[in-house]
């Protein structure tokens, strides 16, 4: 049976190097973004038997059509990657940060890609190789976390909890998140150092690992780091 894996947000940057690397792996990739023009524009370039959706992560009536739509095409998915992700009040610092802007990131970031994995659990628990990647950032990573964007950052520090207790909840799968590092995206910028072949080469890795590889753990460059 054709394994099937769901990528967020991949209609361009970092989801769609991903969504094309698991396609030439020969998975049956499901290709989202919030525009359904652009994630079939997307899965048409994927080509093979890539297909698109509209998802907003920020929506929970969309995540439940997403999750019906794929309980009616699909017996199981065996991958999830929640890419999807925004980045809003980069220059502002916690103390004047509005409130929208942290209702909106958290939402999008943190509370969307939850809501994803509820949505599917039950069709990831059909699987005998399921796997969750969580798409975190070193903007996360409470050990080394500065003043930047704070509500981007806040949101991938949940995220990374999220992957924690999910990896509890589902020991059957591998459950990790991963700071792809800085990349060249409309996010990253153009004078970010690494390519989007690079931002997906750990994703990819993990979206992938075996039975027996490592649950739970934050990874960059295929190395778990600190939390």
């Amino acid at each position: 049976m054709t394994s099937v894996a769901l990528v967020t947000g991949s209609s361009r940057g970092i989801g769609f190097e991903v969504a094309k690397q698991l396609a030439a792996r020969d998975y049956r990739v499901i290709v989202t973004s919030r525009s359904e023009t652009s994630a079939a524009a997307a899965a048409a370039k994927i080509g093979g038997d890539a297909v698109a959706h509209a998802l907003d992560t920020s929506d929970a009536a969309s995540i439940r059509e997403l999750a019906a739509w794929i309980k009616g095409e699909f017996a199981q998915l065996d991958v999830v990657v929640n890419n999807a992700a925004i980045l809003l009040g980069e220059r502002t610092t916690i103390l004047d940060t509005p409130p929208e802007t942290f209702e909106k990131t958290l939402r999008t970031n943190a509370l969307g890609p939850l809501l994803v994995t509820q949505s599917v659990a039950p069709l990831l628990r059909r699987s005998k190789a399921a796997r969750i990647v969580n798409v975190s950032s070193g903007a996360g990573q409470i050990s080394s976390m500065t003043s930047y964007a704070p509500a981007y950052s806040i949101s991938k520090a949940t995220l990374n909890a999220i992957t924690v207790m999910l990896a509890h909840a589902l020991p059957h799968a591998r459950v990790n998140c991963v700071d792809p590092g800085w990349v060249r995206t409309d996010m990253g910028g153009r004078n970010a150092t690494r390519s989007v072949e690079e931002g997906a080469e750990t994703i990819v890795w993990l979206a992938t690992l075996p039975n027996d590889g490592p649950t739970g753990g934050f990874f960059h460059d295929r190395r778990r780091i600190a939390w």
